[in-house]
């Protein structure tokens, strides 16, 4: 399987992803970290109202292999929950950058400690 990595995303050392639309920040995970996992069977997210803080912890996702943790690389709050895949975890491994998002934050701090997709790239498949 070829892993793609979009261009007008920023990535995460940890393997999720941001797509920046304003003030509005969608996060998820990365087609690495879905193919690192395998069958993904549950995921935790906060709730609408929830506030974020950097480098804090505010999910997880279970797979049949592990548990991981989910961090934030800005403060903000939670303004939509993909409730879809909370109810549907494997939605994630389907399509990882569009419907398979997992939570829309409005920023209140900048993102820190982001990656470019090539920087990504090179990080994930050790170039």
């Amino acid at each position: 399987m070829i892993l793609t990595y979009p261009d007008d995303l920023q990535y995460l050392d940890t393997h999720e992803y941001l797509r920046l639309e304003g003030e509005i920040a969608t996060l998820g995970i990365s087609a690495f970290a879905v193919d690192q996992l395998g069958d993904i069977v549950f995921v935790e997210l906060p709730a609408v109202g929830d506030t974020l803080d950097p480098g804090k912890r505010f999910g997880t996702i279970e797979s049949v292999k592990a548990v991981e943790d989910l961090y934030a690389p800005f403060a903000g709050r939670v303004i939509a929950v993909n409730e879809a895949v909370v109810e549907n975890p494997e939605q994630i491994a389907l399509d990882p950058y569009g419907e398979g998002w997992l939570v829309q934050v409005h920023i209140t701090t900048p993102p820190t400690g982001t990656l470019s997709a090539s920087a990504y790239r090179a990080l994930v498949e050790g170039t």
